[in-house]
């Protein structure tokens, strides 16, 4: 075989690497890299926009306080916003947002406990913000940094505190991992609104659906790209993983229309679940719309649930 012919044989497989290479650097970053914004809100829930900004309008009038962790660390900062309840009390719940939001994006939560007389805890994950950080962890580092939270709350609220542990979709998943830490005992319970079982399997899915793409060789490389860069594999970020260690009640709360969060990761999450577990899947919701369809309905279930592990 002529020179020529060889360099051609061998150029093709390389070109090929190289471009895949490249692919999943843009992937990586597309999905992994922190934004200085918070987008768009999807076409389906610019119906809500009205009612969504008149809870951030009453969020921006409440008289909230600015709590932080790892002050003297600039590289691991993270900001969160406090809102104390109407009349003095031990119920605190930490309100974990979604991909690429930030605590105010959950205004609408932190309304629904305020008024069921709970302290409000809204904190900027990493790499959301005001907080640190280049990448985001989609809930992995977050679980970690959230036993800070936790800590914090317990000394403002005393020993005597009941914390609930409360997210959605991305947030969702940071809670369920959560349940998998050695949590203290002021944790009373967890309610996770549509997460996912696994950043692996997510990313998957949603390579598939959204781009017709393979998982392979995309989800490997991206994974090891984030070993390099945050130093953990895509496989570590397992919900369900976590879930199987949980000892509190945890709500599990999913849209039955959802197709960005499927149900099966549902089904998943539910079964591998140790502890008391309930399940609500709301009728004709899709992805982190549960809340919006009927606020009220939202507001009675999680009443519900709660009202059976926390004191009166």
């Amino acid at each position: 075989m002529k020179k020529r012919s060889w360099v051609a044989v061998l150029g093709t497989p390389i070109a090929l690497f190289s471009a895949t290479l490249i692919a999943s650097e843009k992937l990586y970053n597309f999905a992994f890299k922190r934004v200085d914004y918070v987008p768009e809100t999807s076409a389906d829930k610019q119906k809500y926009a009205d009612a969504y900004w008149s809870y951030v309008d009453w969020l921006h009038r409440q008289p909230a306080q600015t709590w932080q962790l790892n002050l003297d660390d600039e590289a691991n900062r993270l900001v969160a916003k406090y809102v104390p309840a109407k009349n003095t009390s031990r119920r605190t719940v930490i309100v974990s947002h979604g991909y690429k939001g930030d605590g105010e994006t959950m205004a609408n939560y932190a309304y629904m406990f305020h008024n069921m007389g709970y302290n409000v805890l809204l904190p900027d994950d990493r790499g959301h913000g005001g907080s640190a950080g280049q990448y985001i962890s989609f809930g992995w580092q977050d679980r970690r940094d959230y036993l800070g939270w936790i800590d914090q709350v317990c000394h403002q609220t005393g020993s005597q505190a009941e914390i609930v542990l409360f997210g959605v979709s991305m947030g969702g998943a940071t809670v369920e991992m959560m349940s998998g830490e050695n949590l203290p005992n002021q944790v009373k319970a967890i309610i996770a609104d549509c997460g996912y079982t696994s950043i692996e399997e997510e990313l998957a899915y949603l390579l598939k659906r959204q781009f017709h793409l393979p998982k392979y060789p995309f989800v490997p490389i991206v994974s090891f790209i984030n070993r390099h860069r945050m130093g953990y594999f895509l496989s570590d970020v397992s919900s369900v993983e976590q879930l199987r260690h949980n000892k509190r009640p945890i709500f599990f709360i999913h849209g039955d229309k959802d197709v960005y969060v499927p149900s099966w990761m549902l089904k998943k999450n539910y079964q591998a679940a140790g502890g008391s577990k309930e399940l609500w899947e709301v009728p004709n919701a899709t992805h982190a719309e549960s809340f919006w369809i009927d606020p009220a309905e939202y507001q009675k279930h999680v009443d519900a649930f709660l009202k059976r592990y926390l004191t009166d």
